[in-house]
């Protein structure tokens, strides 16, 4: 294998930190106080806007010709050390890897940097993702993976995808990448389907890569 893409948030830490809550409370703010959407509209534009295009933000785009830019500065404005802390355990994990690793995200480059710092993960990871990628194009989009791809000068069977959101890992699976579902408690996914690995935490990823560059 030639890379190893990660997820951020719910990926890299559980989802029982709860972080992705206080920028779901700036989201809420952004379009009531600044687009102007009524509050009682708020959560069933967000539903459809995450059903129609993978995220708020292309929808309010669309919709509303926000700024992306304006959009992502306000809702990951979060204190996230309130929430997460070093986590050694993950970060030798990801030392251990013979394989370069990567952040890929839906989030933006300031808030990769301000979560990599909380979790002590400086200087692990090659590189970063982020929604810039393919125009503000979210995954499970097929853009954003082929903007990676090209960015690495990779081809997807040399890859591996680490992700909590399986609809995410099945464009990375039509991708010809390798498949890891992060989180506790989830389904078993059949080994048939787009998912070729499922681990409780991030830091359990051990030697899969090698495993599969065999």
């Amino acid at each position: 294998m030639d890379a190893v893409l990660f997820d951020l948030d719910n990926t890299l830490y559980p989802p029982e930190r709860d972080l992705f809550s206080l920028i779901d409370v700036r989201i809420n703010r952004y379009m009531e106080e600044i687009v102007a959407i009524a509050p009682a509209d708020v959560d069933a534009l967000r539903r459809r806007y995450w059903q129609d295009y993978g995220a708020t933000l292309q929808g309010l785009v669309r919709h509303h010709d926000i700024d992306p830019e304006d959009y992502l500065d306000y809702v990951h404005a979060v204190d996230v050390g309130s929430r997460l802390s070093q986590d050694v355990e993950l970060r030798q994990a990801l030392e251990a890897l013979a394989v370069p690793s990567y952040i890929f995200t839906n989030g933006s480059r300031c808030h990769v940097e301000r979560v990599v710092a909380a979790l002590g993960l400086e200087g692990v990871f090659c590189d970063v993702f982020d929604i810039r990628i393919a125009d503000y194009l979210p995954k499970p989009n097929p853009a954003p993976y082929q903007q990676v791809l090209d960015a690495l000068r990779v081809s997807g069977s040399r890859c591996v995808m680490v992700e909590d959101q399986p609809q995410n890992l099945q464009t990375a699976k039509q991708f010809g990448m390798k498949t890891v579902l992060v989180g506790k408690n989830l389904p078993v996914v059949p080994a048939h389907s787009f998912v070729d690995a499922q681990l409780d935490r991030s830091a359990q990823i051990g030697s899969l890569p090698e495993h599969w560059s065999l």
